[in-house]
């Protein structure tokens, strides 16, 4: 079911293709080889890019379950399939699956980015899309197909992943207990930007951690 749903939110997201940016989000790596999950969506993306259907690639992720950054080993990897470094971006803060979405969708507005999708498994799909959805963030979706998947060349490339390690690591699980790490989950430590929350409700709810619209960027 959840590849059937993926697959038909793939071919909706489709229509507004090119996009200016996928956001990937990042999986942890161990220094040795890829995770399936790993592979799964690196390739995904470069087929995306491949095809045309982005013209750019945000990688998300900090380190959080090991010592690489996420986002820069999915960024080595996607370099090392055939796209080009300057269409490759990544986004280093975020810390849990809604963080990576957001973040990754500030940065890509940062750049000028105005047509963004999310491209990732479909399961993952499944629950982000309500996140999306519940804060009316203008991002599409391009979730993987897996039945095209099969169809590829999903070899790992060799890379060096030592540029993507981060000193003085302390995973996150060290950090926060279940119940912190499933509220960061939930988006609970989000810094929310003024002008990305439509409802009056949620700005009065994440009043302590938003950071205020300029005037200059303030809805009449």
């Amino acid at each position: 079911m959840l590849y059937r749903s993926a697959e038909k939110a793939y071919h909706e997201g489709l229509k507004d293709q090119p996009y200016d940016a996928i956001i990937v989000p990042g999986f942890p790596y161990d220094g040795q080889k890829w995770d399936m999950v790993l592979q799964l969506r690196i390739h995904w993306a470069h087929y995306l890019y491949a095809k045309g259907y982005t013209k750019n690639i945000i990688f998300s992720g900090s380190a959080v379950a090991t010592k690489y950054i996420e986002s820069r080993v999915m960024a080595n990897y996607a370099e090392a399939l055939g796209v080009p470094r300057e269409h490759i971006f990544t986004e280093e803060r975020a810390e849990h699956s809604t963080e990576n979405i957001y973040y990754a969708y500030r940065l890509a507005r940062d750049k000028g980015f105005t047509k963004i999708a999310l491209s990732t498994d479909p399961i993952q799909t499944s629950y982000m899309r309500r996140f999306i959805k519940r804060f009316e963030l203008p991002i599409g979706l391009l979730p993987t197909v897996i039945d095209t998947v099969k169809t590829l060349n999903v070899y790992e490339p060799k890379i060096d992943p030592s540029n993507a390690i981060k000193e003085n690591f302390q995973k996150l699980s060290d950090r926060e207990n279940f119940f912190q790490r499933f509220k960061g989950t939930m988006g609970k430590y989000i810094e929310w930007h003024e002008e990305d929350l439509k409802k009056k409700k949620f700005r009065r709810k994440f009043k302590d951690r938003m950071i205020p619209s300029s005037p200059g960027s303030q809805e009449p």
